[in-house]
Order: structure tokens, then C-alpha cells, then sequence
């Protein structure tokens, strides 16, 4: 009898460490019914974290699969570049299920990862888990096949409408305004943020063949010289505090510049400025332009990196940010270009971007080359007296 009974405990015992096992296995596994865990990876400015936070709100309420997005989130400027190194880390060790399972990249990041960590880093875009690409407007700057866009973005002109009541229309303008207005313009260090780089870049390559800016070829950078020999003549005519010409630090110092009447006109990411505006953060009188040619852009794209741990739910969550509701909270809370056609959105929030012609914007996809321009411009141009 006790033999009996040991026997059929030990079948108990057997049994249920193989379904402990199993169901360890299904979540471990990242594929089973039970992995409905989506971590996200995004950085930059305050308006991006709280863009994100309403749609993986949205996101998780409404999404039929019971998928549960949680964001991780770094603040641009505090260590978007070790994130990059974490993944980049975890791939060279081998990992296989991480909790890198989506991350937000803009173009250059893209050139980056692929750099340093192969081009198995991502997986490919499965289409089919993704139907709403079909309403795409806009292709992924970098690699389309291997990260899908959810917003553009673009820099533009800021200037305060007081002072400037009619503001440059072409890039030629704009800089004869600047040798007019000693003083009265700002434009932030290329390496603090998009929108000084984009000022360099267009400063550089305005008059190099239209190709080079779609290029991450080396030759470009044998044409440099005369681009920065005009921002060296631009150099004095900018900006200045203690008797000296500065250069804000970060996208915000130049609008924080603009926003304080220090000076009348900025180059500046569009969202940011539409944004504040609507907000209250800075005046009406603020306006924006475009000139021709138009500064620089790009889209923002989301990929999957191979050795996350729920691929199934990052393809659902990317498949959702290209839906009309996604979309329009992009638009609605950051101001974000959309990449679905027009037509699909809320038309009072499509009256946001009504001013910005989307077709006249410029791609920069100079890949690593824009490092190059950056650390070019931090020994010639940011060290003059």
C-alpha cells in the first residue's frame, strides 16, 4: 500500500514539474499566448515621452490581442548614445530574449546600429503583420525593410512676427538677413541637436550636387571647405552675450533665445515650435517659415531588434501607430508630421501643420558623415573668438 501511494506521488510530482516547465517555457519562449508584454525603447524631448505615453494608453485599452506596452524612456541629451550601447552590447553577447522588444530610431541611429551591430540586428518587417503600411505616404529614410516610419519631422525658420514682420523666403535671403541683423540670430551647436545641425548641413551642402545629401559616400567631404569658410564669415554676425558670439546648447537654448526676444530668428524643429506655442511656453508672436531650399528632415521610424522577446507585439504596436487614431494623437500632442495621407485625419488638428509644405521638404540622410560634419564644425567653427 505504501508503495502504491509513493508510486502515484511520484507521478504527481513528475507531472506537475512538466507543466511548471511548459508554462515556464511558453512565456520564457516569448511566443506563447501568455508573452502579451511589450517593452518600448524612445528618447528625446518631454513632448516624445508624453506622445508615447497617450498611445501605448490608447494602445493597451483598445488592442483585441490583450498586448501590454510599457515605455522606457530616456531623455534626450542624458544617454540616448548607452542605450545604443546596451543593445548593441547585448546582440555581441548572444542574448536572445531581451526586453528590447521595439525601439524608436531616427536616421542616423539607424546607420548606427546596423554599424556596430550587423545587419541581423533588426528583424525584417514581416508586411503581413503589418496591413496599415499600405496607407504609407512617406518611406523610412534609412532601410525600409527593416524599420517602418510613424512620424516625420522637419526644421524650419522661427522668428518673432514683432520684429520681423516679413521673414526670408529663400536661404540666400536668410543670410543676408543675418550680415543685416548683427546679433539677432541663433542657431544651437550641431552636435546638441537636430536643428543646428540642420542649419550646418544646408549651409554645407546647398551648393554641392543635389545626390550628396542622400549620401553617406566620403568623396562629399573633399567639397566641404567652401561651406565652412562661409559659416566662418557667417560667424561674427551671430548671437553674442559677454562681448563674444555663443552658440546656445541644445534645441531649446535657441528657442529659449527667441522665446526671451534675445534674438528675432532661430532655425528650428517645427514640432517643437507648434507645440510650445499651442501650449503657452512661448509667445504668439512666434512664427514659422519655410525658405528654398528648406532645411533638413527626416521620418522617425520604430524597429525590432532580433533578440527581444516578443516580436508578435512589437509588429501589432507598429501596426497601430500608422492607424487615423495614432496618428492624429502624434499630430495632436507634438504636432508630429504625419505619414498616413491627410485625409484620414481629424481635420481640425490637420489645420496644425496646415503652413509647412510637406512636399517641399528636404531629406538628410548623410549617415555617419553628419559625426564627421558635427566634429568639423566643433574644431573650426565653435572654437572662434
Amino acid at each position: 500500500m505504501r508503495t502504491k501511494i509513493k508510486w502515484m506521488l511520484t507521478v504527481l510530482l513528475v507531472a506537475s514539474l512538466m507543466l511548471l516547465a511548459a508554462c515556464g517555457g511558453q512565456e520564457e519562449g516569448g511566443q506563447g499566448e501568455s508573452n502579451k508584454k511589450v517593452t518600448l525603447w524612445a528618447g528625446g524631448s518631454d513632448n516624445v515621452r508624453e506622445m508615447f505615453e497617450k498611445q501605448i494608453g490608447y494602445f493597451n485599452a483598445n488592442n483585441p490581442d490583450g498586448y501590454e506596452v510599457e515605455l522606457q524612456f530616456i531623455t534626450s541629451g542624458t544617454g540616448t548614445q548607452n542605450l545604443i550601447d546596451r543593445i548593441i552590447a547585448a546582440k555581441k553577447a548572444g542574448e536572445t530574449s531581451t526586453d528590447f522588444d521595439l525601439i524608436e530610431l531616427d536616421a542616423t541611429s539607424v546607420l548606427q546600429y546596423l554599424a556596430e551591430g550587423g545587419e541581423d540586428l533588426f528583424v525584417p518587417i514581416d508586411t503581413s503583420k503589418v496591413p496599415n503600411m499600405s496607407d504609407l505616404q512617406f518611406e523610412a529614410t534609412y532601410r525600409s525593410d527593416l524599420v517602418v516610419p510613424y512620424r516625420g519631422t522637419t526644421v524650419v525658420l522661427a522668428y518673432n512676427s514683432e520684429t520681423v514682420p516679413e521673414p526670408p523666403k529663400t536661404a540666400e535671403d536668410m543670410y543676408q538677413w543675418i550680415k543685416d541683423h548683427p546679433g539677432r540670430f541663433a542657431y544651437n551647436t550641431p552636435g546638441s541637436g537636430g536643428a543646428g545641425s540642420s542649419f550646418v548641413v544646408t549651409s554645407v551642402y546647398n551648393d554641392l550636387a543635389a545626390e550628396a545629401l542622400t549620401s553617406s559616400d566620403e568623396k562629399w567631404t573633399a567639397e566641404w571647405d567652401p561651406g565652412f569658410k562661409f559659416l566662418e564669415e557667417l560667424h561674427p554676425y551671430l548671437y553674442q552675450s559677454g562681448g563674444r558670439v555663443v552658440y546656445p546648447n541644445k534645441n531649446q537654448g535657441s528657442i529659449d533665445l527667441l522665446a526671451n526676444k534675445e534674438v528675432d530668428m532661430i532655425p528650428a524643429w517645427a514640432d517643437m515650435i507648434i507645440s510650445q506655442k499651442r501650449e503657452g511656453v512661448i509667445p504668439d508672436s512666434i512664427e514659422i517659415a519655410q525658405i528654398a531650399p528648406s532645411f533638413t528632415g527626416s521620418t522617425v521610424a520604430l524597429g525590432i531588434p532580433a533578440f527581444g522577446s516578443n516580436s508578435e507585439g512589437a509588429h501589432a504596436f507598429i501596426n497601430y501607430m500608422l492607424t487615423p487614431e495614432a496618428q492624429n494623437i502624434a499630430l495632436d500632442s507634438m504636432a508630429a508630421i504625419p505619414v498616413i495621407e491627410f485625409s484620414k485625419l481629424d481635420p481640425e488638428l490637420a489645420d496644425i501643420i496646415s503652413g509647412l509644405e510637406i512636399e517641399e521638404f528636404r531629406i538628410n540622410s548623410i549617415g555617419g558623415l553628419g559625426t564627421k560634419l558635427n566634429e568639423r564644425w566643433d574644431e573650426e567653427i565653435g572654437t572662434l573668438e
